[in-house]
C-alpha cells in the first residue's frame, strides 16, 4: 500500500475501480448532507482530510523493497462515519498519485477500497462495538484507529494475492507471503497510529467541544 501504477492486471484494476466508485458516490452524497445539516463541522472535516493526507504520505521502508505507512482514516471514521471517509480517502489517494507518485491512477480503485472503504468501516465498527461495552473514548479510538490501519493492509494483501497467486500454493500461499511482508512494519505502525489518534482526539475534545457534541462524540451535557 499503495499499490503502484500499472501493477495490477487490467481486469483486477477495473473491478476494484467499479467497487470503489459505488462507495465514493455514496460518500459524496453523505458529505453533502453532512455539510447542509451541520455546517459548523466544515473545518473539522477539512482537518480530518489533512490528517489522512499527511499520515498516509509518510512512506516508511519495509522488507523486500516494499514500504508501509499509517493511513489516518480511523480518526475520520470515528468522527464522521465510514461513508464520508470513502470520498475523503479517495481525494487523498488521487492527490498523492498525481503529486507524489504514491500509488497510481489505474490502481486508484484498489487503493481506495483498501484504505478508504475497508479500513474506515472496520475502524467505525470497532469503535461502535467497544463504546457499546462502556469503554472510554480513548480506548475505543485507539483500537478503532489501530485495527482500521491493519485492515487496510490485510485488504491490500488480499488484492495482491488475488492478482498474483503463488504457482504452487495458489491464493492462500501468496496471501500468507504478502501479509508476512507487511506485518513486520505494519503492526508497530498500527499501534503508533492508534496512540497518535488518541492524542489528536484529546486535543479536539479540549478545543472543539461544540463540534464533537454535534457529532455525538461527546455527550451534549459534557
Amino acid at each position: 500500500m499503495h499499490i503502484m501504477e500499472g501493477y495490477l492486471p487490467v481486469a483486477h484494476a477495473a473491478g476494484w475501480t467499479a467497487v470503489a466508485a459505488a462507495f465514493v458516490a455514496h460518500g459524496a452524497w453523505k458529505v453533502s448532507r453532512r455539510l447542509r445539516e451541520q455546517p459548523q463541522t466544515k473545518l473539522l472535516l477539512g482537518a480530518v482530510c489533512a490528517f489522512c493526507f499527511v499520515l498516509s504520505a509518510l512512506k516508511l521502508p519495509s522488507v523486500t523493497g516494499s514500504c508501509s505507512h499509517p493511513t489516518g482514516t480511523g480518526l475520520g471514521a470515528v468522527l464522521f462515519g465510514p461513508s464520508v471517509m470513502s470520498v475523503l480517502g479517495a481525494i487523498v489517494l488521487l492527490f498523492q498519485a498525481l503529486l507524489l507518485a504514491h500509488g497510481g491512477i489505474t490502481t486508484l480503485g484498489a487503493n481506495v477500497v483498501a484504505m478508504a472503504v475497508v479500513g474506515p468501516w472496520v475502524a467505525w465498527g470497532i469503535y461502535k462495538a467497544i463504546k457499546g461495552f462502556g469503554a472510554s473514548l480513548a480506548v475505543a479510538v485507539f483500537f478503532a484507529a489501530a485495527l482500521g490501519d491493519l485492515a487496510t493492509y490485510v485488504t491490500t494483501a488480499v488484492q495482491l494475492a488475488l492478482a498474483f497467486p503463488d504457482p504452487v500454493s495458489g491464493f492462500v500461499g501468496s496471501l500468507v507471503k504478502f501479509m508476512g511482508v507487511f506485518a513486520i512494519t505494519q503492526i508497530p505502525l498500527a499501534i503508533s497510529e492508534g496512540l497518535l489518534t488518541v492524542l489528536v482526539m484529546n486535543v479536539l475534545a479540549e478545543h472543539s467541544q461544540p463540534e464533537l457534541r454535534a457529532l455525538a462524540i461527546l455527550d451534549k451535557e459534557a
